[in-house]
């Protein structure tokens, strides 16, 4: 490796692995239990568990190597690193805060959670976010978790045995494309629904269930992990097809490109990446910290969470992908599959690599990628059922077992869309609207009520009421000014993001009279498909012009469909606070 990579790899690696170990360890030495005066219960370690699972998934070994590589290399890290510490560690405080104390009142769902920090009636529609994020994002979340588990099954009985990098590619389209002699993607919808099956069944086991799964699957998945983490940076060149030694990968991929980090898009990237990766802005925080006593840590399990999902992204995920392409693809080669984005090489490009290991490695190696990435995955879809289902436990009394089961048909008939139209962009307009803006405008929110109306006096006491360690104080500082400044810049940025993101040219068309020239990406600008119908517009062949008008219905019914689900959730939240009016239970 060169100097320069060598210095940002190490450098970061320790400091990851030092801090997580740290943190770790005083977990491991203090209180073994954590209560709810709710009845049910966490184990201490158990809850540290479920909540870096809620946060590591596949983001961590998919969407960080490739953000990493397209924003600077080495350099990436500094601006993720400081997003981290700005935005990361902070809403952590705040919504393990806020869980925990909404769970005094007996709310472990976001909408009366926030009304319990405010009397202010529009709260809780605010909150209507933490439901909302959930359910949208798990209808496609699950869909993904599906594919590890038909690629898991295919690992195991040998499909990719033998096939060229293009033939593996095939598979995957085949699978995720509609069958033109039928119409439907049978295996698709059969995986589809066994992964459902699944999470609705621990669903209905509760606390329990879910502190079971994270037990298992958080230490078989950095086992795993670190396992092919070995075997991708030790590639020898010259062996098993291998072009080049695996550092040449952490060479490319840790380079820095210090011109990077003055870009403002590096950093947008890099924000982007924190609330993907520790998914805060969902209410799934929330809900698992609204189980705990009032008088429990919070400061040190949200500290250990965090940071072992970031020992899992940088330290281990960094590890795999793209040494191992690099490896056997060269960096050219890499560069193009990079654009594809992190989807395209795990699914299109890893198996093919395997197989170069031999007919019992490539068997071996294909089962464990594709285990750790379920479960990666699983953990994390849990965490966005819970709240949906202690929705419906908390407002209306049903048993676990039926909110269980209707939060798995919800997902079912909203989730199919993205299974039957996936290369129609259903599963793009999902993830935009409920796993990106939606996550912005809840965290914005919450921050502000948390800081600003319920006040920062109020917030520090919850964030230090038992806590096994000390917050500097300079978070203070940080949650009154800092995080929402950002969260509103980046959130307006992204409304408003002008022409070819030229903020320059922008200003000087704006005073001269000519208006903001708006970038087809900006939010107000995807609210009505501008890109595509500019395509349908300037389209010439009949075929195409119908393809895109076909994506443009699709795109639009799935907009039809989120809008839907928000304004569904709503009405449920009004009921359910003119319940607790009748009641007299309102906090």
């Amino acid at each position: 490796m060169n100097k320069p990579a060598s210095i940002f790899m190490v450098t970061t690696v320790a400091t990851v692995v030092f801090i997580t170990v740290y943190y770790f360890i005083k977990v491991l030495f203090s209180k073994s239990t954590t209560k709810s005066e709710g009845g049910q219960s966490w184990t201490r370690i158990g809850l540290v568990l479920a909540m870096a699972g809620n946060a590591v998934g596949f983001g961590n070994f998919l969407r960080f190597p490739v953000q990493a590589v397209q924003n600077g290399g080495g350099t990436f890290i500094i601006p993720y690193l400081v997003c981290f510490l700005l935005m990361g560690i902070p809403l952590l405080l705040v919504e393990w805060s806020i869980g925990r104390y909404g769970g005094q009142f007996g709310n472990h769902s976001t909408p009366f959670m926030l009304n319990s920090l405010s009397r202010g009636r529009m709260w809780k529609y605010i909150g209507v976010f933490g439901i909302f994020s959930n359910i949208g994002i798990a209808s496609y979340y699950c869909f993904i978790e599906s594919w590890t588990l038909a690629y898991v099954f295919h690992s195991a009985i040998g499909s990719f045995k033998g096939l060229g990098q293009g033939e593996v590619e095939a598979v995957f389209n085949n699978y995720i494309s509609l069958s033109k002699a039928t119409l439907i993607p049978y295996e698709a919808i059969v995986f589809y629904v066994i992964c459902l099956l699944i999470n609705v069944y621990i669903l209905s086991h509760g606390i329990k269930g879910i502190e079971k799964v994270a037990k298992i699957g958080m230490p078989m998945l950095i086992v795993f992990g670190l396992i092919l983490a070995i075997r991708s940076v030790t590639l020898k060149a010259g062996h098993q097809g291998a072009l080049y030694n695996g550092t040449e990968g952490l060479n490319f991929l840790w380079s820095p490109d210090y011109s990077s980090i003055w870009n403002p898009k590096v950093w947008l990237a890099a924000a982007g990446q924190i609330f993907f990766t520790l998914s805060v802005g969902m209410g799934s925080i929330q809900c698992y910290s609204s189980f705990i006593n009032k008088r429990d840590d919070i400061a040190l399990n949200s500290m250990s969470a965090g940071w072992m999902n970031e020992f899992v992204e940088v330290v281990v995920g960094a590890a795999v992908i793209i040494p191992l392409s690099v490896g056997y693809f060269g960096i050219d080669k890499v560069k193009e599959l990079v654009g594809l984005g992190g989807l395209s090489l795990g699914f299109k490009v890893i198996p093919f690599l395997f197989n170069q290991w031999g007919p019992f490695l490539s068997v071996l190696a294909g089962v464990m990628w594709f285990m750790l990435l379920f479960f990666a995955g699983i953990t994390s879809s849990l965490a966005m059922g819970k709240p949906c289902v202690s929705f419906m436990e908390d407002e209306f009394k049903w048993g676990s077992k039926k909110a269980s089961w209707v939060f798995g048909l919800v997902i079912l008939i909203l989730g199919m869309p993205t299974v039957l139209f996936f290369n129609y962009g259903v599963f793009d307009e999902y993830d935009y609207w409920t796993g990106t803006v939606s996550l912005f405008v809840f965290a914005m929110f919450e921050v502000i009520l948390f800081s600003w109306v319920f006040g920062m006096k109020n917030g520090w006491k919850e964030i230090t009421r038992g806590a096994d360690i000390n917050i500097s104080v300079v978070f203070k500082f940080i949650l009154l000014y800092i995080t929402p400044v950002i969260l509103i810049g980046v959130f307006m940025a992204a409304l408003i993001t002008p022409y070819q993101n030229d903020w320059g040219s922008a200003f000087a068309s704006l005073f001269n009279g000519n208006g903001w020239p708006l970038d087809n990406g900006s939010i107000i600008r995807q609210v009505n498909n501008a890109e595509l119908r500019q395509q349908i517009a300037v389209a010439i062949a009949p075929e195409v012009q119908s393809a895109l008008k076909t994506k443009l219905y699709l795109i639009v019914g799935a907009k039809i469909l989120l809008l839907t689900l928000f304004t569904g959730i709503a009405v449920l939240v009004y009921i359910a606070g003119k319940k607790r009016e009748r009641l007299g239970r309102e906090q």
